[in-house]
C-alpha cells in the first residue's frame, strides 16, 4: 500500500513522525481517513481517537481532544490540543480530561456551552466505548 508522510504532534512531544498507510482523524465534521494523495483539507478536530496504520502495517490509536488537521501534497500533520496513546490512557487520565471539559463548560459563556458540553459528551462517550 501507498505511504505518505505524517506527523501527530502535541503540545509536549512528537508522537509519530514516519511514513504511514492510513490515518482515521476525528474531524468536527465527522472522521475521515486520510489514504496517500488525499485531497488538500484543513480542519478542526474534536475529541476522539486517532486511527493509524504505520508503514509496517502495525495500527496504533492515540486519544486527542481536539486541534487541528492539515492534508497537503506534503502529508498530513495533525497538531492536537492533547495527545494520549491508549498504552498509556487510563482512567485516571481519561478521568482528568473530563474533569478540564466540565470545567471549561462551566467557564463558557452562553456562545461557547454548546460546543463545550458537546466536547464533555465525547469524552464520556469515549470512556464508555474503551470499557476505562
Amino acid at each position: 500500500m501507498a505511504t505518505f508522510h505524517f506527523e501527530l504532534v502535541s503540545p509536549d512531544r512528537v508522537l509519530f513522525n514516519g511514513a504511514a498507510q492510513s490515518v482515521l482523524v476525528p474531524g468536527n465534521e465527522g472522521d475521515f481517513l486520510v489514504l496517500s494523495e488525499h485531497a488538500p483539507v484543513m480542519t478542526s478536530m474534536r475529541p476522539g481517537v486517532i486511527g493509524i496504520d504505520d508503514a509496517e502495517g502495525k495500527h496504533r490509536r492515540v486519544f486527542v481532544r481536539g486541534g487541528f488537521a492539515d492534508a497537503s501534497e506534503k502529508g498530513l500533520i495533525l497538531l492536537a490540543e492533547t495527545a494520549i496513546p491508549f498504552e498509556d490512557l487510563s482512567a485516571d487520565k481519561l478521568g482528568q480530561e473530563i474533569k478540564n471539559a466540565e470545567e471549561d463548560l462551566a467557564d463558557a459563556n452562553e456562545d461557547q456551552k454548546r460546543l463545550a458540553q458537546e466536547k464533555l459528551d465525547r469524552l464520556r462517550e469515549l470512556k464508555d466505548a474503551i470499557k476505562l
